[in-house]
């Protein structure tokens, strides 16, 4: 890894925590990429990930896990990090040389900034993924003390958080588990008082795992912005979200995977304040996707 031979100052203040589940070849592939001071949270994969890491990367922390706790793994390699900021990485993904550095400059120099999201380029080619040109055009007003246009969503696996901001709302949560999981806790940093920004100029390179089934993650994102709903959003914009769901062969198999964790997800409703919610609504489009 570039960290053993870099003198970076910054590198005091941020941690890169990487959440994997079973993907060792793309994890042995991105690894070595990282320029910052590694946590790996083994989601209780059975390929033998910690072990493998453990003997190719023996300087980087590994956090094993005896079972999948999804999304939530992050949580606790965003505790287990000491430095005021994180970078998220998937095992498919990584920061492009001199990004983090980048980006702890701009979290030091934003009091306010809780998440920053950051362009990401996908494979060889480095191409952009569309989701970074809706955050760049998102419609919410300039916010003066942001580094760039306000957003409430982002990619996981492609963000940096301040560490006690997102450990104040309560990092990712089971309810969701995994795909989708950011929109809560966007809400919820949005509710608290804080911001969440798109940086263009601070940029993640993605290599998309082959092991994706493309249907599942479909289903399981409508499912989790069905259930996000229910945790934080009115009633009228949950039966819109039902109704909507209702009329696709995905969405009804996202509505059927919702109702599990349906009770768990109601004992936890709360909704934000009007003004996140008016907010949320001014980046409505049909479909998921961050904004």
């Amino acid at each position: 890894m570039h960290v053993e031979n870099s003198k970076d100052p910054s590198q005091a203040r941020l941690t890169v925590v990487v959440a994997t589940f079973n993907r060792w070849p793309d994890l042995r592939r991105s690894l070595p990429q990282h320029e910052f001071p590694v946590i790996i949270v083994d989601n209780g994969s059975s390929d033998d990930t910690p072990r493998l890491v453990n003997q190719y990367f023996p300087h980087v922390q590994v956090i094993a896990l005896s079972k999948n706790l999804g999304a939530v793994g992050r949580n606790i390699g965003v505790r287990s990090a000491r430095t005021p900021y994180v970078a998220f990485a998937d095992d498919d993904s990584w920061w492009a040389p001199g990004a983090l550095s980048k980006a702890v400059e701009v979290f030091d120099k934003h009091h306010r900034l809780a998440v920053l999201a950051g362009r990401v380029l996908v494979n060889e080619e480095q191409r952009p993924d569309p989701i970074c040109g809706l955050m760049a055009d998102s419609p919410l007003p300039i916010e003066e003390d942001l580094p760039g246009p306000s957003v409430l969503g982002f990619l996981a696996g492609c963000a940096i958080v301040r560490r006690d901001a997102f450990l104040a709302a309560g990092g990712f949560d089971d309810v969701i588990f995994f795909m989708g999981e950011e929109e809560r806790l966007a809400l919820d940093l949005a509710a608290l008082g804080w911001g969440l920004a798109y940086v263009d100029s601070i940029i993640a390179c993605h290599h998309p795992s082959l092991s994706r089934d493309s249907l599942s993650r479909q289903v399981r994102a409508a499912r989790s912005r069905l259930l996000t709903a229910v945790l934080r959003r009115p009633w009228p914009v949950v039966l819109e979200i039902l109704r909507e769901q209702l009329a696709y062969p995905v969405g009804r198999r996202a509505i059927i995977q919702a109702l599990r964790e349906m009770r768990q997800a109601l004992a936890l409703r709360r909704t934000v304040p009007p003004h996140v919610e008016a907010a949320r609504k001014m980046l409505e489009r049909p479909g998921p996707g961050p904004r």
